[in-house]
């Protein structure tokens, strides 16, 4: 039948002007559906007629819910990945060895290694310092996170969270070039925002003696944003502080020289 629909498209094309040839492709076409249509029709209706009818009187014996036919089941066991930061004193070792063979890949490796153990070490460091309560807030271990790139501080993060019913205190310590330079952006406007009801969306301000930022959002509260030094950025979120007042009574319980001294900026 294929062969013979091809051969017949063939012929039009070859014999009749474009409209005409257009015309009997269309009623070959349809032909072609109406017979493909009439066989389907009459598999079903054999498959029907071998089920009983089309009753739904089998509807007991279908496979179990996870292995129906040939789909893949679902995961439901296994405790996922061990958290094991790089030894610092073993990849220091070995890529002195590597640098002494001359097999500078494997030793510009172990260097990574050993800075992306350093820095998680100083992430751990810093989140311990921290106080176990902030504004009456208790902290969320679970949510602790310390992540990094492992190379020159790019891209370290270190998050700690607070909450207690819908009050949370949020901050994170980033070194983020993009976040650097929209804190800059502010810094260089020596004004303020107002949405059109008048209300100040943000202002600088001074925590602890550093310049900072302070945001207002209905939607997300307060948020302040402190540079420290060159590459590390200090952001605090408050959501469902009562004032301005508050979050900075809970921003001021942060030993932010402390922070500041660990992670080497000047």
């Amino acid at each position: 039948m294929r062969n013979l629909t091809i051969f017949l498209i063939c012929i039009a094309t070859c014999c009749f002007s474009e409209t005409q040839a257009q015309g009997f492709l269309n009623k070959v076409k349809q032909k072609a559906q109406a017979a493909a249509d009439a066989i389907a029709d009459k598999k079903i209706d054999q498959a029907t007629q071998s089920s009983g009818g089309g009753s739904n009187t089998n509807s007991n014996t279908s496979a179990p819910s996870g292995n129906t036919g040939n789909s893949r089941p679902s995961n439901n066991s296994g405790q996922g990945l061990v958290s094991t930061p790089p030894d610092v004193k073993e990849n220091l070792t070995n890529a002195e060895t590597s640098f002494k063979s001359g097999t500078y890949a494997d030793t510009r490796y172990a260097i990574q290694q050993a800075m992306l153990g350093v820095e998680l070490e100083i992430g751990k460091g810093i989140l311990q310092s921290m106080p176990a309560t902030i504004a009456g807030l208790n902290k969320n271990e679970s949510a602790d996170q310390v992540t990094s790139t492992g190379w020159g501080w790019a891209g370290l993060t270190i998050h700690r969270e607070y909450q207690q019913g819908d009050k949370q205190f949020r901050m994170t310590v980033a070194n983020n070039a993009t976040w650097m330079q929209a804190i800059n952006l502010y810094f260089n406007n020596a004004g303020y925002a107002q949405t059109s009801g008048g209300q100040q969306n943000w202002k600088q301000i001074k925590v602890k003696g550093y310049r900072s930022i302070i945001e207002f959002d209905k939607g997300s509260g307060y948020k302040i944003s402190t540079p420290l030094g060159q590459t590390s950025l200090l952001v605090f979120e408050g959501v469902n502080f009562a004032n301005e007042q508050e979050i900075m009574n809970a921003v001021n319980q942060i030993d932010i020289d402390a922070i500041k001294t660990q992670l080497g900026e000047k």
